[in-house]
């Protein structure tokens, strides 16, 4: 590991222009992704501002009857909390179904959001990566891709976003709260967080320079049943080849309101919005839980090693929202 200076920051808006003022300097909190990227020589910022002992740890009630997360809300305590447990289960779900337990209880809320792909090539320095160094080639799209991207890709990447938490929040509608290095806060929604790889997959997120993410914002609970389910090489500890979190509300018979989202298989957290409006409004029946999941796959595409995550999805999106839709 390359040396650093390090700076323990008094507030989010002096760690947002400490950032700022440094174009090498990082943000860190849990540490479970920068650290491991900083020992591979693969990030090497020059400055690190600690940001994990600002008054960001508490999950708060909204005026309105939804949450707000701090930014270093640990991932276990998240997962735990009764007010997620009983009003967002498809967020406990989601949470218990990431990383060891041992991250868990370190990894935070806003790290979680912002972890890097774990591609093996952009891992490896020894190969091009146009994530890793713009400009050098993607390996993924000739070599081994079993894990990677099957919507949203582009010619200059195709890995996929780890988390399983974001696919949750996704499907929750929530917001992201930041605050800027002129002390400015703007609310982002979570769908444009994140960026698709276009030609310029090494710029990840919409935030600005030293940008900081302050907190999660969850609106009220939505009506419905909620399930995230994950399918993943072994149950201990992997990361998705596919996950999926629906919430769907049935009233007599009929689909009042479905929200989909999968995981694993895009650059970002996918929102499923063909699936969604299959779904709306219609009838419960299998055809119907069919066509929903083959809306969702439409535009999949396969890179040669990863060609069977089209179907995979599809099923596995067809099961959970057969599950979410017996028996209410």
């Amino acid at each position: 590991m390359r040396s650093f200076t390090y700076h323990r920051a008094a507030s989010a808006a002096e760690a947002a222009a400490a950032v700022a003022e440094n174009p090498n300097a990082k943000f860190i909190g849990g540490g479970t992704n920068l650290l491991d990227l900083m020992k591979l020589g693969i990030e090497q910022p020059t400055h690190l501002v600690d940001v994990s002992r600002l008054p960001l740890a508490a999950i708060e009630e909204t005026a309105d009857g939804g949450l707000r997360i701090g930014a270093v809300v640990r991932n276990s305590d998240l997962a735990v909390d009764m007010r997620i447990r009983t009003r967002y289960p498809l967020l406990t779900q989601a949470l218990l179904s990431g990383a060891s337990a041992q991250i868990r209880n370190k990894a935070s809320t806003a790290g979680n959001l912002l972890q890097r792909t774990r591609c093996y090539f952009f891992y490896d320095r020894n190969m091009p990566c146009n994530k890793r160094s713009p400009g050098s080639g993607c390996a993924a799209l000739g070599g081994s891709n079993r894990m990677h991207a099957i919507l949203g890709a582009s010619q200059a990447c195709i890995a996929v976003h780890p988390s399983d938490m974001a696919v949750a929040m996704t499907a929750l509608d929530a917001q992201i709260e930041t605050v800027s290095a002129s002390g400015k806060t703007r609310v982002i929604p979570i769908g444009e967080l994140h960026r698709l790889p276009g030609e310029t997959p090494n710029v990840e997120t919409s935030l600005g320079l030293g940008e900081m993410i302050t907190a999660v914002i969850l609106p009220p609970p939505p009506p419905g049943r909620q399930i995230y389910r994950k399918v993943r090489d072994r149950a201990s500890y992997a990361f998705a080849l596919v996950s999926v979190a629906v919430v769907v509300d049935v009233q007599q018979d009929s689909i009042s309101s479905a929200r989909v989202a999968l995981g694993g298989v895009a650059p970002k957290p996918w929102r499923a919005s063909g699936a969604e409006q299959v779904l709306d409004g219609a009838k419960r029946s299998d055809d119907v839980l069919n066509r929903a999941a083959e809306a969702a796959l439409a535009g999949a595409r396969g890179a040669g090693g990863n060609d069977f995550k089209i179907l995979l999805a599809r099923r596995t999106l067809q099961a959970t929202l057969s599950a979410a839709t017996q028996n209410v």
